[in-house]
Order: C-alpha cells, then structure tokens, then sequence
C-alpha cells in the first residue's frame, strides 16, 4: 500500500519557499551531492539508534529496514549524479540537523523520544522537498527519482513518529506533543529563515 503524503504535509508547519526550488534548478551538483550526503546520514542515524538501543526489537527491525533502504536510495543518487557528470566532492554539513539536535533531551527515556520526533520531522521534510522538486526545472532522471523517494520517506516519517508514541506510552510521557512542537517550530524556523549557503535542508538562500 502505497502511503498517504497528506499527513506529510499537514504534519509541518510551513512549505518550502519557492525560491530554494529556484536555487536548487540552478545548483543541481550542490543538490545531488548534499543529498547524497542527506542518505548516508539517515542510514548511520538509524544505525545508531540500533547500537544504543538493542534491547527494542520494533525499532531495530524498523531501523534496519529504514537504513537498508537509505543506503539503497543513496546509490541511487550516484547513479544520477554519474548520469551528469557530477563529482562527489566533500561539502560542509547544512545548519539544519545540528540545530534540531540542540533540542535532544540528554536523560533517558526522553532523549529516545526527542531523537524519534526528530527523525519524523526530518523524514517529513524530505518528503516535503522530494515533492516540492517535482514541480522544477530539473532534469528528467532526477525528477524521476525524486518521485521514486516520496513514498518511502513518508513511510519512515510515520516509522519514527509510530516507534516515538511507542516510547511516550511505555513510559509515561505526557509531553509528546509539546516535544513535537519544538522540532516543528525550529524546523519552520530554519527553512524559512535565510541562509548564506545552499544544501537539500538551507533555508531561504541569502
């Protein structure tokens, strides 16, 4: 069954500006190999939380499954990004992730929550540029395989979201949604607010 993106987008506050879309039609290599980037951190994130967290058999068949396919989708994009001739060269790291880490809770079992809302509302936003990038001006075998990864983003944005309720009812935490509301607001945050270089998760280019 192929998942519902209207969650997606109802789960996020704000949509992407159209001028990083713009951008983006302007700099296909920055966005190829950030995105390439983007995979291979969503597959070593899900691997992370099945080292420190062995004795949660959902998430880790959850997260094994999630960072096979990551992997999967990153070969993709090098496939793309060797179509055109792009070279896979090393890029500073986007200001997105790091500023939505700042908001993990560091005791337990809050920070296993705090880090499944982030994985949700990062899983959502991918979700929500693949869409957004299929409207541009890009060539063809991208576009293609950014309607290929709609599908399964929405799917790992409901995985994390699922296996962070998990977390809130085992243990007795009453603060989800307050916690999602964080990640929600600093996610609206730093897409819209400007931002001086270009990445698969910049704000608003300056």
């Amino acid at each position: 069954m192929r998942p519902d993106k209207q969650p997606v987008l109802e789960f996020l506050q704000v949509s992407t500006p159209a001028v990083w879309c713009a951008t983006a039609e302007a700099n296909l290599p920055l966005l190829l190999i950030d995105h390439a980037n983007c995979e291979k951190k969503a597959a070593s994130t899900a691997l992370a939380l099945m080292y420190r967290y062995v004795d949660r058999s959902p998430l880790l068949r959850r997260m094994s499954r999630l960072a096979r396919e990551e992997l999967r989708h990153f070969e993709q994009v090098l496939d793309v990004m060797e179509q055109h001739d792009v070279h896979y060269d090393h890029l500073s790291a986007s200001r997105y992730a790091g500023e939505l880490h700042r908001h993990v809770r560091k005791p337990e079992p809050q920070r296993l929550m705090d880090q499944l809302v982030l994985g949700a509302v990062v899983e959502a936003r991918s979700c929500e540029r693949f869409l957004s990038l299929m409207d541009a001006d890009l060539p063809s075998e991208v576009t293609r395989l950014y309607a290929q990864l709609v599908d399964s983003e929405a799917r790992h944005f409901m995985d994390y979201l699922d296996l962070a309720e998990q977390v809130a009812e085992q243990f007795n935490l009453d603060d989800m949604a307050q916690r999602v509301a964080v990640f929600l607001d600093a996610d609206a945050d730093l897409v819209t607010r400007e931002d001086h270089e270009f990445r698969f998760h910049s704000g608003v280019p300056s």
